[in-house]
């Protein structure tokens, strides 16, 4: 017996084009994803979510210096678009279309829970606005998209933060509705969330995020970074002076760079009153020795946009050896098919079904009712005489489909001629089925 193949398992990543990754990007997202693309069984997406930045930005230069600086910064910090799928959202046709099919089987209800929604509807509330300000069908149809990202590959596993989970859950709903009406195509998503992941303090201890504006440049200047770490939030401890390692946004990030040996090195520096500048040059150091390296390649691309731009619509046309068949498959599903690819037998069948004679109910200009038996062709081969109510002439109706032996004792029933009872006749036999 052959051993059977482990599955491969595939992740997928997406970062919103709205801005410049700073140091906390780095260690909290990019750093750990390039390091993942490298491992075995496993293949890996990401992709710059330029779509997702239009909810948000309404700055087409932003968006656009945005995915530059984004993609330069993955492709500096290691990651090697031939092991992995790296690509532009908006390249991908694809992703809007599975949107639209995920949007056509998921509640509105589903989308009312949706956090970024909720947020804004709360924040509307608390200001005594109408609910619904500033919300567009974009925020709202946000997790649709999101799903569509993630759907679209058959990923099985999203990292994520905490805060992010939700999406994955509602990728998954949206993924067992769909699959429920028109079959298992689409596989459910699992949420990883990897708690180790390192948060960094910004400039003035709060978490580093540029709504603070308390960020560390990635790559940024190198002057530029040194100034930025020597303006970190210290205490007034002088040299000499014991410092604690709790709470120190310097320690923190410095911890984040360095080993387990020299970060116990620094521990100790501290408890023998290292001087705040000697800290904060021993950080910088720390910094520099990682990112410098990766600055020359990082400003080379910027510098050359056409670069990116081959190596993006070249991660595109790799992702769509995945996605365009894919599509056809769903597109097959739900019905959107070639209409030559129907059936002769199921053809015929339909042709067979609207072939059959009907009844056609109607009221008369004198208040009363009346019914006429047609053949597919709209000619009248039984004309009934008037009746009093609907229901009167609907129960003769429900006698000749039941008993269509009884059409020569129906004396209500006017038939217009020999030939026309005997073809009414055998009209009621074709459409009751009886013998």
């Amino acid at each position: 017996m052959s051993a059977t193949a482990p599955q491969v398992v595939r992740f997928l990543t997406g970062i919103t084009t709205t801005g410049t990754p700073h140091l906390g990007n780095y260690v909290g997202a990019i750093r750990p994803a390039v390091q993942a693309s490298r491992r075995a069984g496993a293949e890996n997406f990401y992709f710059l979510a330029d779509y997702h930045a239009l909810i948000k930005c309404d700055e087409p230069a932003r968006i656009q210096r945005s995915t530059l600086e984004i993609a330069a910064c993955w492709l500096a910090a290691g990651l090697d678009p031939d092991r992995v799928f790296f690509y532009r959202q908006s390249d991908i046709p694809e992703i809007p279309e599975l949107t639209w099919l995920l949007t056509c089987v998921t509640g509105k209800g589903v989308l009312n829970r949706a956090h970024a929604y909720k947020a804004q509807v709360d924040k509307n509330t608390a200001a005594s606005v109408d609910v619904d300000t500033d919300v567009t069908a974009g925020l709202f149809m946000y997790p649709v998209l999101m799903a569509a990202d993630i759907l679209m590959f058959k990923s099985h596993k999203i990292p994520v933060g905490r805060d992010q989970v939700q999406h994955i859950e509602m990728a998954r709903d949206m993924a067992a509705s769909f699959n429920h009406l028109y079959g298992e195509h689409l596989v459910l998503p699992e949420a990883q969330v990897d708690e180790s992941v390192a948060l960094l303090p910004g400039l003035d201890g709060r978490k580093m995020s540029k709504s603070y504006d308390n960020v560390i440049a990635l790559f940024g200047p190198r002057e530029q970074v040194r100034k930025q770490i020597f303006s970190i939030v210290t205490d007034s401890r002088a040299p000499g002076e014991p410092k604690d390692t709790e709470g120190s946004a310097l320690f923190q990030i410095y911890q984040a760079f360095a080993s387990e040996d020299d970060t116990r090195k620094l521990r100790q520096a501290y408890a023998d009153g290292i001087a705040w500048s000697d800290a904060k040059q021993l950080l910088f150091e720390r910094i520099d020795a990682e990112i410098g390296p990766m600055r020359e390649k990082y400003e080379h691309l910027v510098a050359h946009p056409q670069e990116l731009e081959q190596i993006l619509r070249a991660g595109a046309e790799k992702a769509r050896t995945r996605a365009t068949p894919f599509m056809g498959e769903l597109r097959q599903a739900v019905g959107l098919r070639n209409l030559a690819t129907l059936p002769a037998a199921a053809g015929k069948a339909k042709a067979a079904k609207t072939a059959l004679p009907s009844f056609k109910q109607y009221r008369e200009a004198d208040g009363r009712f009346y019914f006429k038996f047609v053949d597919p062709q709209g000619k009248v081969l039984l004309q009934s005489k008037a009746f009093g109510t609907p229901r009167e002439a609907g129960e003769t109706i429900a006698r000749l489909k039941a008993s269509p032996s009884s059409l020569h004792s129906e004396v209500m029933l006017e038939p217009l001629d020999s030939t026309l009872l005997a073809e009414a006749s055998q009209g009621l036999q074709m459409l009751t089925g009886g013998d």
